[in-house]
């Protein structure tokens, strides 16, 4: 039965350079970029290319040996031209040269009414065939799903609520047809539900307004509202020893387009957000692309930050960097590199913060959206405990005592309190808020790494 869940706990970051729901025509990137460290949990990559091999789109370029069922496929047709390695000869990025028309690896078709006779095993086989398994990741721990398991329900998070977040009816405009096939498919992989988690406030997106075969539930409420942990926890709690699996609508699709036209198809729409962008507009590309023609020449500065992903959970990478595997959105900040005597404690409107103390006056203009740097203002320091990041998770755990656990390796106490229902983006908001500038995010992955390898 679907559910509609009022959240209030939370906050909403709100920033400049949100972007237009227009799609800008960029010069198209010449080379793309697989890199392991975008999948969470992969330890053993094996590269099965070698520079100078010609590729096409859905061509296996490397594997996991942990679980080697699961393939990582080129997202265009091109050539090797790198196979960058670093400190330990630790495998960094598996670059290609894009050609100017795509070609893609043929696999087999299936058609709508096909769909509704797959087996789980021939469902399973197509989408690990077909490169577009990575899109399914498991909870706990927030990586790549074993095939073998028998997730209890797919949770599939219709919208974003992290700061500057794309909008998905732009995403994926015109896609109604593969998500769809792809929740078809998803509902030969569990006995369970396939859950679809709507935006209460917001007009129904297209491409889910004719979903069937799922139960749809709203969500309302300031961030981490759209976050699939946090959907979970109100849905169906995890506990320890059950399994789920957490698919983005994006990667619904490419499951969808993979069975009904035989292709693993890596376009996508990006969003070009932040302060520091002349033009924060929407974006078609492929996974993995490089970033440059993005930003040259689409800045109001040359002292400026590149982040793949959002503010709160993406990646810093360079100018020329790449897009990450699961990132629909590039931000483009004011670098903070410079030193403000007494920055924290001034009084100003100019500055976004959760709390009503240190001067700031944020909170007298709720609905200003605020053109803020990277600077932190401050250092690490003694973990104070103040009560603010109850706040600002809308979940039944309490992540103080959770992080201080985990700092002290304590096993019991990490499971009593909470630690198989997150991962580092459902508490990315303490981290924010937290006076003490500690690393929130890093600790919970600490967590999750001495659970799961206990």
């Amino acid at each position: 039965m679907s559910k509609l869940v009022k959240l209030k706990k939370g906050f909403d970051i709100k920033l400049a350079g949100k972007a237009e729901k227009k799609i800008e025509a960029f010069q198209p990137a010449q080379t793309f970029a697989i890199k392991p460290t975008d999948f969470v949990g992969m330890q053993r990559p094996k590269v099965i290319v070698n520079e100078g091999d010609t590729v096409k789109a859905g061509t296996p370029l490397m594997i996991d040996k942990k679980l080697d069922s699961v393939l990582y496929a080129a997202p265009v047709s091109g050539e090797v031209v790198e196979i960058k390695r670093g400190e330990k000869r630790k495998l960094l990025e598996i670059k290609i040269k894009a050609d100017k028309e795509i070609s893609y690896e043929a696999f087999e078709k299936y058609s709508e009414s096909d769909l509704k006779s797959l087996s789980k095993a021939q469902a399973t086989a197509a989408i690990l065939k077909g490169g577009v398994w990575p899109q399914i990741i498991q909870r706990p721990y927030g990586i790549v799903a074993n095939p073998e398991d028998e997730p209890k329900a797919i949770f599939i998070s219709g919208f974003d609520s992290h700061p500057l977040a794309p909008d998905y009816g732009v995403l994926l405009k015109g896609q109604e047809k593969y998500f769809q096939a792809g929740i078809n498919v998803l509902k030969k992989l569990t006995s369970g539900k396939v859950h679809l988690n709507l935006d209460q406030q917001s007009e129904v997106s297209p491409v889910y307004a004719g979903a069937q075969g799922v139960d749809v539930n709203k969500f309302s409420g300031p961030h981490p509202a759209g976050n699939v942990g946090v959907q979970i926890h109100h849905l169906d709690p995890m506990n320890k020893g059950e399994v789920a699996w957490t698919v983005n609508p994006y990667g619904v699709v490419q499951i969808g387009k993979l069975l009904l036209e035989g292709i693993y198809d890596a376009s996508k729409v990006v969003a070009i957000t932040g302060s520091e962008a002349k033009k924060a507009v929407y974006a078609k590309t492929f996974l993995g692309a490089c970033v440059d023609k993005f930003t040259t020449g689409n800045t109001h500065s040359t002292n400026f930050r590149v982040v793949s992903g959002n503010v709160l959970t993406g990646e810093r990478i360079n100018a020329d960097g790449y897009l990450g595997f699961y990132d629909h959105q590039l931000t483009l900040l004011p670098e903070g590199d410079y030193y403000e005597f007494m920055g924290w404690a001034k009084p100003t409107s100019t500055k976004l913060s959760f709390h009503r103390a240190l001067g700031l006056l944020s909170f007298l203009s709720p609905n200003k959206d605020y053109v803020l740097d990277t600077n932190t203002r401050g250092e690490e320091r003694a973990f104070v405990q103040t009560g603010v990041f109850e706040q600002v998770t809308p979940m039944d755990i309490f992540p103080v005592y959770l992080l201080k656990a985990i700092m002290a390796e304590d096993f019991d106490e990490m499971e009593e309190l909470g630690i198989y229902e997150v991962i580092e983006e459902d508490l990315a908001l303490c981290e924010f808020i937290d006076v003490s500038k500690h690393p929130v995010q890093e600790i919970v992955r600490k967590g999750i790494e001495l659970i799961q390898y206990s």
